[in-house]
């Protein structure tokens, strides 16, 4: 009977690690996605101006775009790249961020690395 309650408890304490640490490693991916959303619409909102007012062209500036999605990540207390695409009209912004383990430390994996991925593009009507 003691071996069945010993291998029970082995089991079931396994069970709540994959829960426990398997929930946090999702939480901490599903905020990195949400860092990085963010800090990609706070990028997408820094326009060329000279571009816009003369009207040749609405693109982002790719200096302040860059420098507001890192000042965002920096004040969420994440690392991150941003790179912006299509001529201007569109960015990407990448989050890198981890989960510290409670369960699986105790098998060598203190630390789950995740990661976060937004798009912002610019969108403009026709005719204006």
């Amino acid at each position: 009977m003691s071996v069945f309650i010993a291998v029970s408890t082995i089991a079931i304490l396994m069970v709540m690690g994959l829960l426990v640490d398997g929930g946090g490693a999702l939480n901490a991916s599903i905020r990195a996605t949400s860092v990085a959303q963010e800090a990609a619409r706070t990028a997408g909102q820094q326009l060329d101006p000279a571009q816009a007012v003369e009207g040749t062209a609405i693109t982002i500036d790719p200096d302040a775009a860059v420098g507001a999605a890192q000042d965002y990540l920096s004040a969420v207390g994440v690392q991150g790249d941003v790179q912006i695409t299509n001529g201007g009209q569109s960015l990407s912004v990448t989050v890198h961020d981890s989960y510290n383990t409670l369960f699986a430390q105790f098998v060598g994996m203190g630390t789950i690395h995740v990661t976060g991925t937004a798009t912002a593009q610019l969108m403009t009507q026709a005719g204006g």
